[in-house]
């Protein structure tokens, strides 16, 4: 027991940049997810980042809430892609290439891709590869949706996961890409890592077929609900891990006889938690 308590005494306490501003707003509890991970969790609105007042190399962790940043216009995440990707270039790319964990999600996924850091590539040169378009069914889809983890990915933020209930709260979601032969390079390269998937079924069965809508809620491309990046550091989705961190935020709870605790979406928080304490020093 002393070992294990020292042993954790000299593990590092991740520090999370949460990004705000601009029409973000779902920063608060993404910084409840990450602070209930066991890290320290600071809202950093991305002007101080660009105006030098505070600089990503003092964090160990970025993460891109959900929200509208922007008002969506010209597209959603187009806005604050080009904000991060000319005004925060540099530290971006110096913080992947120290080995850094990134996070985007559904608002802050359409950002990494569209500042091209997802699906990106080895050089994190941050050129726009893909992107999300609007939903097949024309409107906003709130709904809950199952996701299924590709077991073999590489990314650090998905490790030991299968599946898990999450609502999707967003209009532009479908994941396309110009080039269709990408997907069969992101898909050897374990960078189609989440899939939406059909609840009835075994695990595993994800398919490149596309679902029926609503189990695919948005109709994407080989059924992708999120991607990581060459290095398996940077990962983004649609749906709301961060909105299913406890079982009472579950759909189906009331009909369930289960024992409440933590929720299915915090693993995801915890893996790149344990990541950063495990290979960072203070």
């Amino acid at each position: 027991m002393e070992k294990y308590l020292e042993r954790r005494r000299k593990l590092t306490i991740p520090r999370v940049a949460v990004l705000s501003g601009f029409g973000i707003n779902c920063e608060t509890e993404t910084m409840a997810v990450f602070e209930m991970a066991g890290a320290k969790a600071d809202r950093v609105h991305v002007n101080r980042l660009v105006n030098g007042e505070l600089n990503l190399e003092d964090y160990h962790i970025m993460a891109v809430p959900g929200g509208f940043s922007f008002g969506d216009h010209l597209g959603s995440g187009r806005l604050m892609g080009n904000r991060l990707r000319f005004g925060l270039r540099e530290q971006v790319r110096k913080f992947v290439k120290s080995g850094k964990p990134v996070i985007g999600i559904c608002n802050g996924f359409q950002v990494l891709v569209k500042m091209g850091l997802l699906p990106g590539d080895d050089d994190v040169s941050l050129t726009q590869t893909a992107s999300l378009a609007l939903n097949d069914s024309g409107h906003y889809e709130n709904r809950w949706a199952t996701l299924e983890f590709d077991s073999e990915s590489h990314c650090i933020w998905t490790k030991g996961m299968t599946r898990i209930r999450v609502p999707v709260r967003h209009g532009e979601g479908k994941f396309v890409t110009a080039d269709k032969n990408l997907l069969d390079d992101w898909g050897e390269g374990g960078q189609l890592v989440v899939k939406y998937v059909d609840p009835s079924t075994e695990y595993p069965s994800s398919t490149d077929e596309v679902l029926p809508y609503p189990i695919s809620p948005n109709q994407s491309w080989r059924n992708i609900a999120g991607v990581c990046d060459p290095s398996g550091l940077v990962f983004g989705l649609m749906p709301h891990p961060e909105a299913n961190h406890s079982t009472w935020l579950g759909a189906t709870w009331t009909r369930e006889n289960i024992e409440h605790g933590e929720g299915e979406g915090m693993k995801i928080f915890r893996n790149a938690v344990n990541y950063v304490s495990e290979n960072f020093d203070n």
